[in-house]
């Protein structure tokens, strides 16, 4: 018998795979050199519309309605709790988004989002 928190935590289930696909493409883009995946471009001192980024915009976006969704049902989602803690960082001494970007592709292959990085190194 199915209980009623079954379809939605299949919906969440889906949402949580697109969101992984979608990020993972922004991710391969950000690292080829694309600027604008954690933070939008224009915050950067972009110029131009033509360079706004929309998927990533929308993927910062879609991270935070489902990060929203997954507490709703008291749980949460690695991938896009640190994607979005990504996000948050801001500063001259934070690594650029190449490199970012790099790190967190090869912590998704490996494995590791959801485990902390050893204390003696940062993960990127």
């Amino acid at each position: 018998m199915d209980t009623p928190n079954e379809p939605r935590t299949g919906q969440l289930e889906m949402l949580a795979h697109v969101f992984k696909e979608q990020l993972v493409a922004c991710l391969e883009e950000c690292a080829q050199g694309r600027r604008g995946l954690f933070s939008g471009y224009e915050h950067l001192g972009g110029v131009d519309d033509d360079q706004a980024w929309l998927e990533a915009a929308r993927l910062r976006e879609l991270a935070l309605a489902l990060q929203g969704m997954f507490s709703q049902e008291q749980e949460s989602n690695a991938l896009c709790d640190e994607f979005l803690d990504l996000c948050s960082m801001h500063g001259e001494s934070n690594p650029g988004e190449r490199k970012l970007a790099r790190a967190f592709l090869d912590r998704i292959k490996k494995g590791e989002v959801g485990t902390k990085p050893p204390e003696d190194r940062k993960p990127w």
